[in-house]
């Protein structure tokens, strides 16, 4: 809620106290060129980015692994693209910061190693959802006794899996 409330009420604060002080030292219509020429740098910048990432998404596709890097540092491009575009100099630093590789590599490692922090957690077995004690985002979680015993229908399959994904030479499963 913290978050919300800085990104709607004091980010727009901010930037435009910002724009004034920044017209007020070179120039107003500057000031409105200035904001226009950050996100025709930014868009075109996401645009080559995005292709780049893109590519390589199809090129691990094709080697038949998964392609998750490059599909958060797509979602970092999209949130850059919007931030860019947006008038400000606090969100094109934002943006320029999501947009540059290196440091859009480094966001994305941190927001991965989250991601799978919680929704794939180690060691989950029968009644672990990855979203608490036996918790589904949607109600019930699939691997509770109670949600078992009112599916008779046949589908609903019990076994064991082994986790292959620190064996797995072609790296597929990460």
């Amino acid at each position: 809620m913290r978050v919300l409330f800085i990104l709607f009420a004091l980010l727009p604060i901010l930037e435009i106290a910002l724009l004034i002080n920044v017209g007020s030292v070179i120039g107003g219509w500057n000031t409105v060129g200035l904001v226009i020429l950050s996100a025709f740098i930014g868009a075109y910048f996401v645009k080559r980015e995005g292709v780049s990432t893109l590519q390589t998404a199809q090129e691990k596709m094709q080697r038949n692994e998964v392609p998750g890097k490059e599909l958060v540092e797509g979602l970092m491009l999209v949130v850059a693209g919007i931030l860019l575009v947006t008038p400000g100099f606090i969100t094109d630093i934002f943006g320029f910061l999501l947009a540059m590789p290196g440091s859009r590599h480094f966001f994305a490692a941190q927001v991965s190693k989250h991601m799978k922090m919680r929704v794939v957690a180690p060691g989950m077995g029968p009644g672990a959802s990855g979203f608490g004690q036996g918790q589904s985002p949607f109600g019930q979680s699939p691997f509770d006794e109670r949600s078992r015993s009112h599916n008779n229908d046949g589908d609903v399959f019990e076994g064991e899996y082994t986790d292959h994904t620190t064996n797995d030479p072609d790296k597929r499963l990460k």
